[in-house]
């Protein structure tokens, strides 16, 4: 068990180890549940993606852009290289 120290300003700093085993790396987050009992369960928190933000990340990569129909086109082949 790890004992860590709550500091007047009521901050906590985790070891190094701790930060491994939960597998946060500087500047990652950390999802606290309490529960009952004066409990808490801790563990890293997980980046959940959405379209939004997946298609965010493809923004800019190309200077194509593609007309409705070609997209319905390329929807009707399903992905498929063929032409």
């Amino acid at each position: 068990m790890t004992t860590l120290t709550v500091t007047a300003r009521g901050q906590v700093t985790f070891r190094k180890d701790v930060l491994q085993h939960l597998g946060i790396k500087p500047g990652g987050k950390i999802e606290l549940d309490l529960v009952p009992g004066g409990r808490a369960v801790l563990k890293a928190a997980r980046p959940t993606g959405s379209m939004a933000g997946f298609v965010g990340l493809l923004a800019g990569r190309t200077a194509k852009v593609a007309t409705i129909e070609e997209m319905n086109e390329a929807t009707a082949l399903g992905g498929t290289d063929r032409e």
